[in-house]
């Protein structure tokens, strides 16, 4: 009984975690409207993707949002973007998201 109570609380912990780290260049990277980067310069596109289910269990949306939009902003730093544009809904742990550079701001 107690085994099953223990792994019960882990599996609780690992759905409630994020597994995602922003790293210190995607902290850089905003997150925008659309009606906010057209004075900026697209770089590109980039899906982001994660699980939304652990086992038999759905992740919190919040938890997926967080993750997919790390996952955005450390990818737009990488191709030297400081903005990402959502450009649809999160479906199944994946989202889609435009790369721009606009500078400062």
């Amino acid at each position: 009984m107690l085994r099953s109570a223990r792994g019960l609380a882990l599996l609780v912990a690992v759905i409630g975690c994020t597994w995602v780290p922003l790293t210190s260049e995607g902290e850089n990277v905003r997150i925008r409207r659309a009606s906010e980067v057209a004075a900026c310069e697209k770089l590109g596109t980039t899906t982001s993707k994660t699980a939304d289910r652990v086992v038999l269990f759905a992740r919190t949306d919040r938890k997926v949002h967080d993750e997919l939009e790390s996952l955005a902003r450390n990818e737009a730093a990488e191709m030297g973007g400081d903005t990402v544009v959502p450009t649809g809904p999160v479906s199944e742990g994946r989202q889609a998201f435009d790369v721009y550079r606009c500078g400062p701001g």
